[in-house]
């Protein structure tokens, strides 16, 4: 007779890269959409008959719901497990492309974007929570967090050349079609490769994450429609009503309910809050020039082509500071690439707004902007660790949930405030200044935060 004895298999080891790319595709997705609808924005206009408001509203709609949402988007990778959520969220998002696609009218296409933000505030907590659980060992989480960071700046350089080939070539419409493989890639791969993470019961607030929204959508309104309607008209006084009240409410809940949004232990390091500030105040800066920026080169004359490629530089700045940074945070800790990062970044910028005409040369405004960028990229995946650090591995859907509501808080208010500026500015000679102001006060408010309240200098 023979006996034989069954050994458990062992677990198949996922090659960290691959694991990595896998959980970063739904953010690269979403990154290449954003950064490639602003290419199309002026095709977009003569297409659809979008006034400038509007164009506002289709960037501005996807970041509102992503904004709004995110938060409920942790607390469900919290109760149903990061996985199932990041694969749903992904699945949302397609389907919200596919409809950006076939869209007839402005008012489609914008509520199409809202689909588009709901889907990302989905797998977007997720995916950084199941980045935090698949790398046990910190130096190594905080490289491929480095990493990560580089391979979405790396799709953010790449979104303005993707947007510009594909509306030359194919049309406006395109630059949504595109997302449907990416999502596609994205949910069989997560099936495959990821870990499934044990969901754990949380309670769902819904008055107060319908309080976020209520807030975020009424200050929406009153930031791209100001300038239109008018400060004073009764439609814009009330969404300001609103917005003051709901953000008034859902503090007061947040801070006496039972069950707030953010765990209160998360807020016991100053750091974690003055992480989560730099982060608005960074991605109110960034978004805020792309729009910026992308307009003023096409009222130049230039294509959705050449306006692509015109802004690659100054995107793929951004991946150059994040690869760097991931070794230096690994070596040094988060703090010296926040402080050192947002110091250049707030030197180049104070130029810019100095020097920056509309007849300033295209290298010269190139080769400042590239610097500004990298200087911010090693910025931000020490914030990122930061933030992810404090949280550790119980608070890590929430954590990251609460850093990209920020900071796609920043980047709404961020495109809203320079709508309003092209809107009240009658020509580009007062616009880049008074815009360059902004995001010059911006990363002066980041610097701060940092200097006076992170002190997580050790090596993570």
């Amino acid at each position: 007779m023979t006996t034989s004895t069954a050994a458990a298999a062992p677990a198949r080891q996922v090659p960290p890269l691959l694991m990595l790319m896998t959980l970063a595709i739904g953010f690269v997705m979403a990154m290449i959409d954003v950064t490639a609808v602003n290419t199309a924005l002026s095709d977009i206009s003569v297409s659809l008959n979008v006034p400038l408001t509007g164009l506002v509203w289709v960037v501005d709609g996807y970041t509102l719901t992503f904004a709004a949402l995110l938060m409920a988007g942790g607390a469900l990778a919290d109760r149903f497990g990061p996985k199932t959520v990041y694969q749903g969220g992904l699945s949302v998002f397609i389907v919200g492309s596919i409809l950006c696609a076939l869209a007839p009218s402005g008012q489609a296409l914008i509520a199409s974007r809202l689909l588009q933000g709901a889907g990302a505030a989905l797998f977007m907590p997720s995916s950084l929570s199941l980045l935090t659980h698949a790398y046990e060992d910190q130096a190594t989480r905080a490289r491929m967090l480095g990493t990560w960071s580089a391979i979405v700046g790396s799709s953010s350089a790449a979104g303005p050349l993707v947007g510009g080939i594909l509306v030359h070539e194919f049309g406006w419409r395109s630059v949504f079609w595109v997302n449907v493989p990416i999502g596609l890639l994205g949910i069989v791969l997560t099936q495959v490769l990821a870990p499934a993470t044990a969901p754990h019961q949380r309670a769902l607030s819904m008055l107060s994450h319908a309080l976020g929204v209520a807030a975020l959508a009424a200050l929406s309104f009153v930031l791209i429609e100001g300038p239109v309607l008018g400060w004073m008209s009764p439609a814009v006084l009330a969404a300001a009503l609103v917005a003051v009240v709901a953000a008034a409410t859902l503090v007061r809940r947040e801070r006496t309910g039972a069950h707030p949004l953010l765990p209160k232990a998360l807020f016991e390091t100053p750091a974690f809050a003055a992480a989560n500030g730099v982060g608005f105040l960074i991605n109110f800066a960034v978004f805020g020039q792309l729009f910026l920026l992308s307009l003023f080169i096409q009222q130049g004359g230039a294509d959705a082509l050449q306006t692509g490629l015109k802004l690659i530089p100054m995107m793929a700045a951004f991946a150059i500071g994040n690869l760097t940074s991931g070794r230096i945070t690994a070596r040094v800790g988060t703090r010296p690439p926040m402080l050192y990062g947002l110091l250049a970044g707030l030197a180049m910028a104070v130029l810019m707004l100095a020097g920056l005409r509309p007849q300033t040369p295209y290298w010269l405004l190139v080769t400042a902007a590239v610097v500004m960028n990298v200087a911010i990229g090693i910025a931000i995946p020490g914030m990122t660790a930061t933030v992810m650090l404090v949280a550790g591995k119980a608070h890590a859907n929430s954590a990251a949930a609460a850093l990209n509501a920020n900071r796609q808080i920043g980047a709404l208010v961020g495109v809203a405030l320079m709508g309003t500026v092209l809107h009240l500015a009658p020509d580009w000679a007062l616009r880049l200044p008074l815009a360059f102001g902004l995001i010059t006060a911006a990363y002066a408010g980041a610097l701060t935060l940092v200097y006076r309240y992170v002190r997580l200098a050790r090596p993570v």
